[in-house]
């Protein structure tokens, strides 16, 4: 997502992050915890943000199906969070997104090109995240990271050299986290 615009009404504190992950995204902190995809409003501004709002039409249909993508993303990072791996559950839900469509490749003119084709319009942009997530996969598990913030529910893909990046944004949580750790200074 890197050469894609966010939209100006996206009220996400985290945009940018690989597709996967900004789905993920599309929930943050709040009493209760926001939900952008609550609604198809929220939807049209995530398709926009992800640069998928010319590929994939807002419908009831195609909001169902990036929720449960989203909740089986959910299960995956759960999975890779606790045990490093993913298990048969978090498998055969990405897998069940994943039969919704396939990658075609073919040689015109201009040399090889891929299309995306899926059986049903609605499922193309929840199929294209839980793809993007298998290419986060492929790049490191490990990097696949939730923001150290206690408060924080935000997830970010570590493109540190060292890998050793905790924050989902430095500026924010990174700072709460030093201010906490030097009031309690104070405070003993």
């Amino acid at each position: 997502m890197t050469d894609v615009m966010a939209d100006p009404r996206d009220p996400r504190p985290l945009i940018g992050e690989p597709l996967a992950l900004d789905l993920l995204n599309t929930r943050w902190s709040g009493t209760p915890v926001n939900d952008l995809l609550a609604a198809p409003d929220g939807y049209e501004i995530w398709l926009s943000s992800a640069g998928l709002a010319d590929r994939c039409r807002v419908a009831d249909s195609g909001l169902a199906a990036l929720r449960e993508a989203r909740e089986t993303l959910v299960g995956a990072v759960q999975d890779l969070d606790t045990t490093g791996e993913l298990g048969p559950e978090a498998v055969a839900g990405l897998n069940g997104v994943l039969r919704h469509g396939r990658l075609r490749r073919e040689l015109g003119g201009q040399g090889p090109t891929e299309h995306v084709e899926v059986d049903r319009a609605e499922w193309l942009a929840a199929w294209l995240a839980v793809d993007d997530f298998l290419d986060l996969l492929d790049q490191g598990a490990h990097r696949i990271k939730q923001c150290a913030h206690e408060a924080c529910i935000l997830h970010f893909f570590d493109t540190s050299q060292n890998g050793r990046r905790r924050w989902c944004r430095m500026a924010v949580c990174g700072n709460r986290a030093k201010a906490a750790r030097h009031y309690g200074k104070g405070r003993a």
